[in-house]
């Protein structure tokens, strides 16, 4: 929970791993300043397990090191390092935080995840979060006090007893004066990386020869992060197989087609309801999947419905032509993410006749009729 002050900022996850970073490199500064205090929340391992190394350098000159994350803590840590386990349940599993406090220097970023994305080179990096970051001593003990009430009773009497070694010098000396020269200095060189992000060429990902509003296989994988640092349990995404074919025993009609112009028809009809955050792949000469980032189940059918009648309105325009229309929609937080479950949902439509199937969550091809 985010403390009364300043409105928290809409922060990308390229925003915390910048602020981040900077709080980890003060910790891990040679000062004569300390005893020094470290919390984090990591939300999930993955995203621990890519800075555990420097987290075991910050162990080994902080007083106390505590990192909370969902699931068993991490195992095997540094002496003066302390694993806490999360509770999905609970609001610190939502957090992404980081707090580094002396007796002289402080350094805060406590953030919210909003589980909702901007258009972004990776699905990953366009993650949105709700907070705020500062580099004053203050701020950081309000927030050491508020994790210490909410993660005391699951750290050990010596880890409890270096936080409150540490509090009790903080609060004999005054802060010093300056912090906020210096946090305006770092504020305007954080805008600067975020700017520089946003307008630097990326990978593209469309291939040159692709249709309009599709990208490949390589590209999905890329965005979708299966090759990078992601992690179950953080960002809902809907996904909604499509399979546009036409009726068993349909006619050839020599003449009165252009297949190459369908398919353009068809891929259009997709991909119009579709936001600049989505994705949407080929996968067959007739199958598709839609990649629809932080959709609840009931938008994701009513999106699947705007398809469904985006492509059956096709047959306006080409009068010859009847697509046979089967979908497939899931909404999940797996990652990797259910591809093969829900192109089997979208192959048990087809045969049954069903025009849109419901995948649950974690049953991989239980389907239920719409």
């Amino acid at each position: 929970m985010l403390h009364d002050g300043p409105a928290p900022e809409l922060l990308t996850k390229r925003n915390l791993v910048t602020v981040s970073h900077a709080i980890e490199r003060s910790a891990l500064a040679t000062a004569e300043d300390g005893p020094l205090v470290v919390i984090a929340l990591f939300q999930r391992m993955p995203y621990f397990a890519r800075e555990r190394a420097r987290y075991e350098r910050i162990a080994a000159g902080a007083a106390v090191t505590v990192i909370g994350l969902v699931g068993d803590p991490p195992a095997e840590l540094s002496p003066g390092a302390y694993g806490v386990a999360l509770d999905e349940s609970e609001e610190l599993s939502r957090e992404w935080s980081v707090v580094a406090l002396t007796p002289r220097f402080g350094a805060s970023l406590v953030a919210r995840d909003r589980r909702e994305v901007e258009a972004a080179t990776t699905l990953e990096a366009g993650r949105l979060f709700s907070g705020r970051w500062g580099f004053r001593r203050d701020e950081a003990l309000h927030e050491v006090i508020r994790l210490r009430a909410q993660l005391g009773d699951r750290l050990p009497p010596a880890a409890l007893a270096a936080v409150d070694q540490v509090l009790r010098r903080v609060r004999d000396l005054p802060a010093t004066p300056g912090e906020s020269r210096a946090e305006a200095a770092l504020r305007l060189m954080a805008g600067r990386v975020e700017r520089a992000h946003r307008t630097a060429p990326g990978r593209a990902d469309e291939p040159a020869d692709a249709p309009q509003g599709l990208v490949d296989e390589p590209a999905l994988r890329r965005w979708s992060g299966v090759d990078g640092v992601t992690s179950s349990g953080t960002l809902p995404v809907a996904l909604i197989g499509v399979r546009v074919s036409e009726p068993a025993g349909t006619p050839e009609r020599f003449g009165r087609r252009s297949v190459a112009r369908e398919t353009q028809a068809v891929i259009a009809a997709l991909t119009a309801p579709l936001r600049p955050v989505d994705r949407a792949v080929r996968l067959a000469p007739d199958e598709y999947l839609l990649v629809l980032p932080a959709l609840t189940e009931e938008e994701a059918l009513a999106t699947a419905s705007r398809v469904h009648a985006s492509v059956a309105g096709l047959a306006r325009s080409y009068p010859f032509v009847v697509f046979a229309v089967h979908m497939a929609v899931t909404v999940t937080d797996r990652r990797p993410m259910p591809v093969a479950q829900v192109r089997h949902a979208v192959e048990w439509a087809a045969r049954e006749g069903v025009p849109v199937a419901t995948v649950a969550r974690e049953a991989a091809a239980t389907a239920a009729h719409r």
